[in-house]
């Protein structure tokens, strides 16, 4: 049976290799959430409460996404699904969420060219983040397992980041900064042979089909190569450009604005609680 699979896997990536194929993956998201409740009035609530909270948040970041592909090129953008706005009840409690993407962001890769362009929104103003794509240094490695009817390896990659949370209790604006790993887990499969996955992962000998890195999870949940209708894959236009860096910076400065504002609107001395997500 493990000769047939592997046989069927390389009669499909010879018959992709002879033509000029195109494919679109749906992928799905989710996150665990970081609840910290700061202020003396924080202790009232019972640990249901905050598993309630916790659950509602994790919902709002299970999200479904779309990797249309070629060879070389793809889109990476969110599947958009009209729904009812959630609210996410506070019992009186200033909520912060910290580190939370926008909807409308589309990524745009070019592995041939190793580049990227990401469209994001911040504030209601448009960028085009354009840079090198991620050089990702992974390790491959021969554990295999199933996503599907694909035969996945498992690859790694760890890297050092700075990272800052702040924290505002009782009227205090707090800041930590810290060196962590971050460990990135990444299923490919060979069958597809494009070098490309979610988001901006790619550097693979094949598709990208799940992705674990820190809290966040990203996996394939459906595949559909040379579809009936042509993909037209267009690199985003507009939007004020800058590079990765440059974008960091402008929301490293988005973000103490937005903290310095959240601490100005606090109406409840002590009440406090913020949401960290991802890391």
């Amino acid at each position: 049976m493990k000769n047939a699979v592997t046989i069927l896997c390389l009669l499909i990536t010879t018959t992709l290799l002879a033509q000029n194929f195109q494919g679109k993956a749906t992928y799905k998201t989710s996150r665990k959430m970081d609840i910290k409740i700061g202020g003396k009035e924080g202790a009232s609530i019972s640990d249901e409460r905050k598993a309630q909270m916790n659950a509602m948040m994790m919902k709002q970041f299970q999200k479904t996404f779309v990797l249309t592909f070629d060879k070389t090129t793809s889109i990476y953008k969110e599947e958009k699904k009209l729904k009812a706005p959630a609210t996410m009840p506070s019992n009186g409690f200033n909520v912060m969420v910290m580190g939370s993407g926008g909807g409308n962001d589309v990524v745009y890769k070019n592995t041939k060219e190793n580049r990227f362009v990401n469209k994001t929104e911040i504030m209601g103003k448009l960028f085009l983040i354009k840079d090198k794509l991620p050089k990702y240094d992974w390790k491959l490695t021969d554990e295999t397992k199933n996503i599907g009817v694909y035969t996945c390896y498992k690859a790694t990659y760890t890297r050092q980041e700075d990272r800052t949370s702040m924290n505002v209790e009782d009227g205090k604006v707090t800041e930590k900064k810290e060196k962590v790993d971050v460990v990135t887990t990444a299923w490919y499969t060979p069958a597809i042979p494009v070098s490309n996955g979610p988001d901006n992962y790619s550097g693979l000998p094949g598709l990208i089909l799940e992705i674990k890195e820190g809290n966040q999870t990203i996996i394939c949940s459906e595949i559909v190569l040379n579809p009936t209708d042509t993909i037209k894959i267009e690199e985003p236009k507009k939007g004020k450009v800058v590079s990765q860096n440059e974008y960091e910076k402008i929301m490293d400065k988005k973000t103490k604005e937005m903290m310095e504002n959240f601490k100005s609107r606090r109406n409840s001395k002590g009440r406090t609680m913020q949401i960290r997500i991802g890391g």
